[in-house]
Formats: structure tokens, sequence, C-alpha cells
């Protein structure tokens, strides 16, 4: 059996389909202004015989197609553990929200936390603020990562740290020192998620686009002295989680 996992995000719309286990089938597109414009792209000549969506896009999905849906927590809990089975926390860090995921020792969701009333810590606030300083947003985290220090940022609203970015580019600061002060206060927030919910940080998977950035798995990293694990696709996580989860149910 073809089972597809569709995850559609803010940013972005990914599909995997899977048989027997395996990824046999995966693609990419932007979600733009019409959801559903994206949703016809990946979905077309594809061939499965069942589908489940996540993201925030899914109950707009669910509508449209007459299928069922499964949150993000719980799709991408079921991807990380099937690529990374044993991980404790999870991270996800996508266009429109982040989210810090505890596990059991069998892979189900025990807690999380949840960021989605503002760009601030999203892959979103990273857009802006590279956009802010010139960088695009491919480059932004290899960028940083040429700092020879880190600018502190005061603000993590968006609105708020953009003024403050435009400020200090005024005063003649180093774009690269201001982009690598950005990444770091990203992170900070994101820690704090993860260790609100889980005492155990001993292995963490990040996931989500953001996890594409060189200096957020870096910083990420270093700021909790572990090893921090990445899947190969991380943007595709999510998606794979649904896949994975449209076949056992």
């Amino acid at each position: 059996m073809r089972c597809a996992g569709i995850d559609i995000g803010s940013r972005s719309i990914e599909l995997v389909i899977v048989e027997n286990g395996r990824i046999v089938d995966q693609e990419q597109t932007d979600t733009g202004f019409d959801p559903l414009r994206g949703v016809t792209t990946v979905l077309q000549g594809k061939a499965y015989d069942c589908i489940l969506a996540t993201g925030y896009g899914r109950n707009l999905f669910e509508v449209s197609y007459e299928t069922p849906t499964v949150t993000e927590i719980k799709a991408y809990a079921r991807g990380v553990w099937h690529h990374l089975p044993g991980h404790k926390a999870i991270l996800d860090i996508g266009g429109q929200d982040s989210k810090a995921i505890a596990l059991t020792d069998k892979g189900r969701v025990k807690k999380f936390e949840m960021n989605d009333r503002c760009a601030a810590g999203t892959g979103k606030f990273l857009e802006i603020m590279a956009s802010a300083l010139g960088f695009s947003l491919q480059d932004f985290g290899a960028e940083a990562l040429r700092a020879e220090k880190s600018l502190n940022i005061s603000s993590m609203c968006t609105v708020f740290a953009e003024s403050e970015v435009t400020s200090l580019i005024a005063k003649g600061q180093d774009p690269r020192e201001i982009a690598l002060g950005l990444h770091a206060a990203v992170v900070r927030r994101a820690v704090s998620m993860l260790r609100r919910v889980s005492s155990n940080l001993d292995s963490v998977v990040f996931a989500g686009g953001v996890a594409n950035n060189p200096c957020m798995r870096e910083l990420l990293a270093d700021s909790l002295g572990v090893d921090v694990q990445v899947p190969e696709t991380p943007q595709m996580t999510g998606a794979l989680g649904a896949a994975l989860l449209a076949r056992e149910s």
C-alpha cells in the first residue's frame, strides 16, 4: 500500500509517499497565496492509496479533499522516530511557528510547547531579518558564521527587532555580527522551550526548514552541549510522519 503525507506550511508544502515503510516519492513547492494550488501541484500525477494532511493548512485540505488530518506535533514525532529512533527531544522551527516536543521511550508525544502567536523565533523572523540586512535567506546562516563576534539583540518582537537592526546598521555595525546576534537570540528562545518540556536533552533532533540553516545548527549544539541530530531532509519530516501515520491507521 502506498500512503501519502502532505504538510501544508505557511511557506512551503511538502509531500512524501511511503510504501512498505520506505520513501518512494517526495516533492516540495512554495505555498504562495493560494495553498490549494500548491497542493494540486505536488499531488499532480502522484499515485497513492491513502493520504493524511498536517500543517497549518491541514483544515483547508480536510474540507476540500474530505480526508483526515493530524497535528504537526504527532506528525513530527512520528517522522523523527522513523529516521532517528531513541531520541527523546525534538525542536521544529518552521516558517509560521516553533515547537519543542518531548517523547516517551516508545516515541509517543509526552509533552510539547508551541510558539504560534507571533513570528519571534520562527523562520519568518529570520527571513525578515535577512532581508533587513541585505542577505538572501539561503546565505543568511553562512554569513552569520563568518562574524568575529555576536552583537546582542534585545528584542525578539519582529517589528522592534527590525527597527533595532536598522539602528545598528546606521551606527556602522558589521551586518554579519548583527546576523550572528539574531541567530543567537532565536537559539536562546528555542533552548528555553526545549528545557521547559524535557529535563533530558542528551539526544535532540532539529527538524523543520530552519534546520537547514548552518548557524542555527551550530549555535544550538553549542548551547546544549550535545551533538544535535538533523534528518537528511529536515523540512520533509512532518510530511513523512503524516504518511507513516496514514499507513498505520
